[in-house]
């Protein structure tokens, strides 16, 4: 039955009265999988329990059960589930929050129908003994470069404060479509975002004439949804191959634009410092 079923579905269901059951079991009854694809999906954060106490979680052991008043949620995405994500490296271990180089394609965080493809799921197999991972920002997906992630709550909400409070220098490069200018040439952009303010300092590395290409060393001192990305394309320099924003920009080889370094207070070290992403 399982080659006629949709490569999508979702179920929701709360458990009945009864013994405890096999989650899995249930789960390959009702969709009609197989109960190698119905725990493989576990494994990658598909399916979701939510007891009489607590919120919703991801629900993963193949032997896990569940028992009346029990809430489960199976999100499942044939095409999700077949990637095989490129792996995130650990570039620094400061026991309260790490460093990591996430690379394009790795998803910050997971969804409804899995984490195997997210940095957060990434970071939690790493750390042994386990920690607990906590997301304090955010890159795009198609985007590379530095990223934090906290291990406790203290943490998570001290780095988060600064983040909020702008108060971590953001570091990028990217290329952009057209020729913004000679080596040097220096430029602000403070045009408006979702009617919050929005500010991208910009210094012109180099063009190359042949593929009509700009390289930029950005500083963003505002964190708004794809601020680069959304901001040099109103100015009419897109970035290189972003599958979003621009015309004329798109490419097969990925989107141009790497979060480099990120310099801050650290308020467990209590000094600067500032994490780079090393040169290839």
């Amino acid at each position: 039955m399982d080659q006629q079923l949709q490569k999508k579905l979702i179920i929701r269901t709360t458990a009945g009265s009864g013994p405890p059951g096999k989650v899995s079991d249930f789960l390959a009854a009702q969709s009609g999988l197989s109960k190698g694809k119905v725990k493989d999906a576990m494994n990658k954060g598909a399916v979701w329990i939510k007891k009489k106490k607590g919120g919703l979680r991801r629900l993963r052991g193949a032997t896990a059960t569940f028992t009346t008043g029990d809430l489960l949620e199976f999100y499942y995405d044939e095409r999700v589930l077949a990637i095989k994500p490129p792996e995130a490296k650990c570039l620094s271990d400061q026991d309260h929050y790490s460093v990591w180089h996430k690379p394009a394609g790795l998803m910050a965080q997971g969804t409804m129908y899995g984490d195997h493809c997210s940095l957060m799921r990434q970071a939690e197999l790493f750390f042994k003994p386990s920690r607990e991972v906590f997301l304090i920002h955010r890159l795009d997906r198609e985007a590379s470069g530095i990223m934090l992630l906290a291990h406790n709550k203290n943490a998570a909400a001290r780095l988060s404060e600064l983040f909020q409070k702008n108060r971590i220098i953001k570091t990028y490069y990217t290329e952009v479509l057209g020729n913004l200018g000679g080596k040097g040439r220096q430029g602000t952009v403070e045009l408006p975002l979702d009617g919050k303010s929005a500010i991208t300092e910009y210094e012109v590395e180099s063009w190359d004439p042949g593929r009509n290409a700009s390289v930029v060393h950005v500083v963003i001192k505002t964190g708004r949804l794809h601020q680069i990305r959304r901001h040099f394309d109103m100015l009419g320099f897109p970035v290189i191959g972003d599958p979003k924003y621009g015309k004329g920009n798109k490419n097969t080889e990925g989107m141009k634009l790497t979060a480099v370094s990120l310099r801050f207070y650290c308020p467990f070290r209590n000094k600067e410092v500032e994490f780079t992403l090393p040169v290839s």
